[in-house]
C-alpha cells in the first residue's frame, strides 16, 4: 500500500526509477550538501545572528524547502541557503552597508516577494533576457573570488599586510597549519570525486584542528542545546531601515543575484533529467523558498549545484528532495557539535567553491572591450571592496556608458538603463551622506 501511495505521488514508473533508488539518491544528496548547515551558520553569525539560532534557521529552512519543492514540482532539486548570497547578506548588507541583521532579513523578504512575482509571471524571461550574459557571468566569477578571499582570510592563510593590503599569514601558527593540511585533503577528495567529500573534509578538518590544539572536546556541550532561543530569530525581520537607500540597493542587488542564479540553476537541473515540463513549478517553489528565508531568519536559498550529486545517483523525482529534507530535520541532534566546528575546517570549502565559480570567466569575449571591461570591473571590485553591490554597480553603469560612446546604444535593453540609473543614484546619495 505504501509503495502504491508513493507511486501515485511521485510517478516513479513514468521517470524510469523506483523508491529505493530515490531514497538512496536523497541520502547521497544530504551528505553532499550537509556542510551548508555549518558554513551558512558561521557566516550568518558574522552578521550578528546568534550561532545557535542560525543553525536552527538553516536546518528548518533547508528541510522545509527541500520537502516543498519535492512535493510541489516532483523534482530532485535541493534548496538550501546559497554560497555567495550568504556572503552578500553578512559582509555587504550588514558589515558593509550598516544594516542591522533584522533589516537585512527584511530586505531578503522583499527580494523574495519580487522573485515570487517574477516567477509566477512572464517577467522571469524578460528580466533574464535583458541583462547581458557577460555581466551575469562576471557576477558569478566575482562571487567566486569573494568566497576565495573570505576562505583564505578565515583560515589565516592571508592577513592584513604591514606594507601591502594583504600578506601571507603566519604559517607557523597551529590554526593556519590546520587550514593548509585540511585544504590539501579537501582538494584531493574533491578531484577524486569522493562521495560526501565536503562533509568528510569538515570531519577530518575538525580532527586535524584538535590534533593541532585549536579545538577542545570540552567545548561541546550537549546539555546546552537550547532550541527555544530560536523564537528570538523566527519572524524577526524588520523594515525600520527601509528609509535608507542602502536598504533598497541591498534589495536590488539581492534580487538580481537570486533571479539570475536560480533561473540558470533550475533550468540546468531540469534539463539534466529531461524534465523541462517541471521548470515553471520548480522556479515557483524556489521563489517561495526565498521568501520564507527572511521569515525563518536566514540568507536566501538557491537551487544548489550539489543537486547534481543526487541526480547522478539516480534521483529523478521529488522523493529524493523529500528524503534529504527529512535528514536535515534529524540534523537537529548535532547542533552542539556544529557550533564548535573550527574555521580551519570550513575555510578550504569556501576556497574550493570559489575556485569552481571562476570557471565562467572563460565565457567572456575579450575581443569586445565594451563587453569585457564592465565584466572585469565587476570581477575585481567585488572582492577588493568586500561589496557585491558596489561591484555590480560599477559594471552596470559602465556597460551602457561604453555602448553609448561606441555607437552601440541599441545593444542595451531598457531595464539595463534603469539599473544603471539606480546605481548612479546610489553613489550620489552615498557621496552626499
Amino acid at each position: 500500500m505504501k509503495k502504491l501511495n508513493l507511486e501515485a505521488l511521485f510517478h516513479f514508473s513514468s521517470y524510469g526509477t523506483n523508491g529505493k533508488r530515490e531514497i538512496l539518491a536523497g541520502v547521497v544528496g544530504y551528505f553532499t550538501i550537509v556542510y551548508i548547515l555549518i558554513v551558512n551558520s558561521l557566516i550568518l553569525s558574522e552578521a550578528g545572528i546568534p550561532i545557535n539560532g542560525a543553525v536552527i534557521a538553516t536546518i528548518l529552512l533547508s528541510a522545509l524547502s527541500c520537502i516543498m519543492i519535492g512535493l510541489w514540482a516532483n523534482v530532485p532539486i535541493l534548496l538550501v541557503p546559497g554560497m555567495g548570497v550568504n556572503a552578500l547578506f553578512a559582509y555587504t548588507m550588514v558589515q558593509g552597508m550598516g544594516l542591522s541583521w533584522q533589516s537585512a532579513l527584511g530586505a531578503v523578504f522583499i527580494s523574495g516577494v519580487i522573485f515570487v512575482i517574477i516567477a509566477f509571471t512572464k517577467y522571469s524571461r524578460i528580466i533574464s533576457d535583458s541583462i547581458p550574459n557577460s555581466l551575469k557571468d562576471a557576477i558569478s566569477v566575482g562571487l567566486g573570488l569573494f568566497l576565495m578571499l573570505i576562505g583564505l582570510e578565515k583560515g589565516g592563510i592571508i592577513t592584513e599586510g604591514s606594507t601591502s593590503i594583504i600578506a601571507l599569514g603566519d604559517l607557523s601558527n597551529p590554526a593556519v597549519c590546520a587550514t593548509v593540511l585540511t585544504f590539501l585533503l579537501a582538494i584531493t577528495l574533491f578531484i577524486k570525486n569522493v562521495p560526501g567529500n565536503f562533509m568528510i573534509t569538515i570531519l577530518a578538518g575538525s580532527i586535524i584542528a584538535y590534533l593541532c590544539g585549536t579545538v577542545q572536546l570540552s567545548d561541546i556541550h550537549f546539555s546546552g542545546m537550547e532550541t527555544a532561543s530560536y523564537g528570538d530569530l523566527f519572524f524577526s525581520l524588520s523594515f525600520m531601515q527601509a528609509d535608507r537607500i542602502e536598504f533598497w540597493i541591498s534589495v536590488f542587488a539581492m534580487t538580481m543575484v537570486l533571479v539570475f542564479e536560480n533561473i540558470g540553476l533550475v533550468h540546468g537541473h531540469v534539463d539534466s533529467i529531461n524534465r523541462q515540463d517541471a521548470y515553471k513549478k520548480s522556479l515557483k517553489a524556489t521563489s517561495v523558498s526565498v521568501l520564507l528565508s527572511g521569515i525563518f531568519g536566514s540568507s536566501p536559498t538557491v537551487a544548489t549545484v550539489e543537486t547534481a550529486a543526487g541526480i547522478t545517483s539516480g534521483g529523478r523525482t521529488g522523493l529524493t528532495s523529500v528524503v534529504t529534507g527529512v535528514l536535515f530535520i534529524l540534523s537537529m541532534l548535532f547542533i552542539p557539535v556544529i557550533k564548535v566546528i573550527p574555521d580551519s575546517a570550513i575555510a578550504p570549502i569556501l576556497i574550493i567553491i570559489g575556485i569552481l565559480m571562476l570557471g565562467n570567466i572563460k565565457r567572456l569575449d575579450f575581443s569586445d572591450l565594451t563587453e569585457s571591461v564592465p565584466a572585469i570591473m565587476i570581477i575585481t571590485i567585488i572582492p577588493f571592496t568586500y561589496s557585491i553591490a558596489d561591484g555590480m554597480a560599477f559594471g552596470f553603469i559602465l556597460y551602457p556608458f561604453l555602448k553609448l560612446v561606441t555607437g552601440k546604444a541599441r545593444e542595451v535593453s531598457a531595464p539595463m538603463y534603469v539599473s544603471a540609473a539606480m546605481f548612479i543614484v546610489y553613489f550620489i546619495i552615498g557621496l552626499i551622506g
